[in-house]
């Protein structure tokens, strides 16, 4: 078990070299297209991929030779390792269906999420931090993808279905955050908020501002003193 999350993270960081890298889906993608959707961030905010893949190879190249048997370490293992499985078969499914890749990757989001909750306190910046940067880029990507689905099957229209997608969110990350301080999810949750409000700009100020206000509101819940602390 030590090794599998590490393989499992070279396998998830492979797969855009394979598959090919994803910055949203295409906009015929749906029924009813997508241009420039109000619920997704801005192009710039997916590079955040880059450092989710490094650090989370680096967590796992440490935990398997250095914190085999931690306490802190080994409740994380099993749900991180199912979350990157699944993620490395991820871009061939959204390059093929938006519906199926919204429902893997809600099945990524909360495998991934547990793993955070279950992290000890040790190794902060090898443990918590970088399963909070995959958990929180997670949340909002799976948010988003449920705007994108409203929208594009046309249940909803394109602002509205932004509004839908930043109330799950937000409802996701005042659990996670109310349950224990985490600055790596918090951060990686406030930039795609800030690319969806680079996203909208002008153009829906409501929206452009709440997005800030939210994740001003999830850096402060994510940089708080630990409980007792």
């Amino acid at each position: 078990m030590p090794f599998l999350p590490l393989l499992a993270a070279l396998a998830f960081a492979l797969s855009p070299l394979v598959a090919g890298s994803f910055g949203g889906f295409a906009p015929d993608a749906f029924p009813v297209p997508q241009d420039d959707p109000p619920v997704q961030p801005a192009g710039y905010a997916f590079a955040i991929w880059g450092l989710i893949y490094l650090w989370l190879i680096v967590h796992g190249a440490y935990g398997a030779w250095r914190r085999r048997d931690h306490p802190g370490w080994r409740p994380t293992r099993a749900p991180l390792t199912a979350s990157l499985a699944l993620g490395a078969f991820w871009i061939p499914v959204a390059n093929a269906s938006p519906l199926w890749a919204t429902l893997m990757i809600w099945a990524m989001a909360l495998p991934a999420l547990a793993a955070l909750l279950r992290a000890g306190t040790a190794d902060r910046w090898l443990l918590a931090v970088p399963l909070g940067l995959y958990a929180g880029w997670l949340t909002a990507a799976a948010s988003v993808s449920i705007g994108l689905v409203l929208a594009g099957w046309g249940i909803t229209g394109p602002i509205v279905a932004a509004w839908i997608a930043l109330a799950v969110a937000l409802a996701v990350a005042a659990f996670i955050l109310w349950q224990r301080p985490a600055p790596g999810y918090a951060a990686a949750f406030a930039w795609a908020l800030v690319g969806i409000a680079v996203q909208n700009g002008g153009a829906v100020p409501s929206l452009t501002a709440a997005a800030l206000i939210a994740a001003a509101c999830a850096l402060a819940a994510g940089l708080r003193p630990a409980r007792g602390g």
